[in-house]
């Protein structure tokens, strides 16, 4: 199974409430912050919520 490099590129700071807490929940506090992800459906509904937040890579 594969798994997504995740990486903040743009600050939470002003951001929808449950933007910030999608970000948290994936481990995300601080621009620069890289965090490793299954490759699956609820980490991808994630991605897809706050997308415009982050940089994604497959590993």
């Amino acid at each position: 199974m594969a798994n997504l490099r995740i990486e903040l590129k743009k600050s939470l700071n002003g951001r929808n409430d449950k933007h910030i807490a999608t970000a948290n929940s994936l481990g995300l506090h601080k621009i620069g912050n890289v965090t490793v992800q299954p490759d699956n459906p609820q980490t991808r509904g994630k991605i897809a919520q706050i997308g415009y937040l982050l940089k994604v890579t497959e590993e």
